[in-house]
């Protein structure tokens, strides 16, 4: 009876955790953004000639979004700075929103040079700091200060994603993490992608690292 009161305790803690304080963006799943939270979204006009776009796993990711032969992802956003305690050592990303990073992260982007010709690039609502034009620029908080394996406390009440960074997907107490990705093919002629300072572990030029928590 004490081990069953025990675990009573441990999942009522769980779910009383909320978002850290802090101004920040997540990438938007199927089950939608935390309620008060903003939303947006990019289309971004990919490679024309021999697309090779892809999102894994093809059937079955969690992301809110179109996927083809262009790209169109959509956010949740935090606008408000007020929260939950500071964000929890370990090793992840979020999108950066307000103009900085909360306490504890490094930030950094990644620069898509998108299709130049007939560019139909667009953009709605509220989305993470960048640069949205014909190209796409967009910056990121991310940090190191402890081990994946390790597990952290964030809200367990709704499926939500992290960006993974230099190791496997962070571990959250209380949630199942899958592994999924983006892939968006960029312009052919005179490619100019890049990125600089710390952003999501990127298997390619393009392909992005996500992490879906259930």
């Amino acid at each position: 009876m004490e081990n069953i009161f025990i675990l009573f305790l441990m999942i009522a803690s769980a779910c009383a955790v909320g978002w850290p304080s802090g101004r920040y963006s997540l990438p938007k799943p199927k089950t939608g953004c935390p309620p008060g939270w903003a939303e947006g979204g990019r289309y971004q006009d990919n490679e024309d000639s021999n697309n090779i776009n892809s999102v894994t796993p093809s059937i079955g990711h969690h992301f809110f979004g179109t996927f083809g032969r262009n790209t169109n992802l959509y956010y949740c956003t935090k606008t408000t700075s007020s929260g939950s305690g500071s964000w929890p050592s370990g090793n992840y990303c979020i999108a950066r929103y307000g103009g900085s990073c909360p306490s504890g992260f490094s930030t950094g982007f990644i620069y898509w040079d998108d299709e130049d010709n007939a560019n139909a690039n667009s953009k709605w609502g509220v989305f993470p700091d960048g640069v949205y034009d014909r190209n796409t620029k967009i910056y990121y908080c991310c940090k190191s200060d402890g081990s994946a394996y390790s597990y952290i406390n964030l809200p367990t009440n709704k499926p939500f994603y992290l960006y993974k960074y230099t190791s496997t997907c962070q571990r959250v107490r209380g949630m199942t993490v899958t592994e999924e990705s983006v892939k968006m093919d960029d312009e052919d002629d005179q490619n100019n992608s890049s990125d600089d300072g710390c952003h999501p572990s990127k298997s390619d030029t393009t392909k992005v690292d996500y992490c879906y928590y259930s």
